[in-house]
């Protein structure tokens, strides 16, 4: 029995040392203090016995207009959500034109003469096509006569997904 322990005991310290984070080398700086600001924000006001949250924030200038936004949801929340139900926005983003016009109207494009004007966006068939499926998905927003912007709500969280996938 006591053979037994000790091997159940070295298992166990195994099993520590695996999942417990080693300490930086001594050669290897530390992070310095503040580095994770926003982290440390979010982990004060968690709840210590909870699995954690995503929160993105960003504060973006861009053709003269100012967006601050910060969104935060539970992992809890997140993992038990039906995700099938962002299919459809997701796949707005999947294609090379549709990106492309959400950059040039978030820079400042915003008619449709203009964006037309864009070489390799396609035929202005394609053109009203790509428009009608970002804004189906609240990519964009008419603005009326031909117009289009980005809602305000939706600039960081476009500029945290392209990081992210870029990343």
């Amino acid at each position: 029995m006591e053979e037994r322990i000790t091997a159940l005991e070295t298992q166990v310290a195994a099993l520590i040392a695996r999942v417990t984070p080693t300490p930086p080398a001594s050669d290897t700086p530390p992070v310095p203090e503040g580095t994770f600001w926003a982290l440390d924000g979010l982990q004060e006001r968690l709840p210590p016995d909870g699995t954690g949250a995503v929160l993105y924030v960003g504060t973006v200038r861009v053709a003269d207009q100012r967006y601050d936004w910060q969104y935060g949801r539970t992992v809890d929340d997140l993992l038990t959500s039906d995700w099938t139900e962002l299919a459809a926005t997701m796949s707005a983003l999947a294609h090379p034109v549709r990106l492309r016009l959400l950059r040039e109207i978030l820079g400042g494009r915003q008619g449709t003469g203009e964006l037309a004007e864009i070489e390799d966006l396609g035929t202005t068939g394609q053109l009203h096509h790509h428009l009608r499926q970002l804004t189906a998905a609240g990519w964009l927003r008419s603005t009326g006569r031909g117009r289009y912007a980005l809602p305000a709500e939706r600039v960081v969280p476009l500029l945290a997904i392209l990081a992210a996938a870029g990343r």
